[in-house]
C-alpha cells in the first residue's frame, strides 16, 4: 500500500511496475541489465480513488497521463533498479498529491484610498512632465 494522504491509499496490486533496459550511454552494464522502471496505473480501473479525484487527474494536462486514462512514469536516472523504483513511486505520489489539492477561492479586494491617491498623483506628474516637453509657442 502506498499512502498518498490521510484519506488516500493506493493498493499495491493497482500499480504495475516493469523493468526495462535503460537508454543512453553506460557501457556493457546497460546492455545486460534492466534497470529502468516503467510504472503503470489505470485511473479508470482504480478502486482506491474517488470519482472526484479521478476526474481531476483526467483533467490534468500532464504528459504522463495518456488519453486512455493511464499514468505512465518512466525512471532511468540511476544505475540502480531500486533507486529508479523509488523515484518513479515518488513522482507518482507527487502527481496524486498535486491533483488532490483544492485551489483557494480568490477574495476580491478593493484598492485603498491611499493607493488610489498615489496613482493619481503619479499620473498627474507624468502628464506635467509631458506638457513640459512640448514646443513652446510665443
Amino acid at each position: 500500500m502506498i499512502k498518498i494522504s490521510n484519506s488516500i491509499t493506493i493498493l499495491s496490486h493497482e500499480i504495475e511496475i516493469q523493468f526495462i533496459r535503460a537508454q543512453g550511454a553506460g557501457g556493457q552494464h546497460v546492455n545486460k541489465t534492466s534497470t529502468a522502471v516503467h510504472l503503470f496505473f489505470d485511473i479508470h480501473a482504480s478502486t482506491s480513488l474517488s470519482a472526484f479525484l479521478k476526474s481531476k487527474l483526467l483533467a490534468l494536462s500532464d504528459h504522463r497521463i495518456s488519453k486512455s486514462g493511464k499514468i505512465i512514469i518512466k525512471s532511468q536516472g540511476s544505475r540502480s533498479q531500486d533507486r529508479n523504483r523509488e523515484v518513479a513511486l515518488k513522482q507518482f505520489t507527487e502527481l496524486l498529491q498535486e491533483s488532490n489539492k483544492v485551489a483557494r477561492k480568490r477574495i476580491a479586494t478593493k484598492a485603498t484610498y491611499g493607493s488610489k491617491m498615489r496613482r493619481l498623483d503619479k499620473k498627474n506628474q507624468q502628464g506635467k512632465r509631458k506638457t513640459m516637453r512640448k514646443k513652446v509657442d510665443f
